[in-house]
């Protein structure tokens, strides 16, 4: 099966699902200069899968799946930022820790799945 839309690949899916689950839990921080940095790497990482998706080439596509990969590792950082300003529980981020690894795991599958060119036709 090929995808033909950005919108059919699993790992942008459950990014945007990530996406969402990390707008609500920081919904009620004060902290708006925090709060805008989390929610800001969480919408990077469905995103960036999306440009890429729709760049011309393999290579390009491979690129903007590292940048989402950065955008993850980021808020992953945040998220122990977050637990140590008590701003999240330890469940909590061991909870939003698994989505983000499942993502940057279904992400590296993806990387490793795409030929860097395109077969000849």
């Amino acid at each position: 099966m090929i995808i033909q839309k950005f919108e059919d690949l699993i790992v942008w899916q459950k990014a945007q699902d990530f996406a969402v689950l990390v707008y609500k839990q920081f919904a009620l921080i004060n902290d708006f200069g925090f709060k805008n940095q989390i929610c800001r790497a969480s919408v990077s990482i469905s995103n960036n899968i999306a440009e890429g998706f729709n760049r011309n080439s393999n290579l390009e596509f491979k690129r903007f799946l590292y940048i989402s990969l950065a955008s993850n590792s980021e808020l992953k950082s945040m998220l122990y930022l977050a637990y140590r300003l008590e701003y999240i529980t330890e469940k909590e981020k061991l909870l939003l820790h698994e989505y983000s690894n499942e993502i940057g795991k279904i992400t590296n599958g993806l990387i490793n799945s795409i030929p860097n060119k395109k077969p000849n036709t």
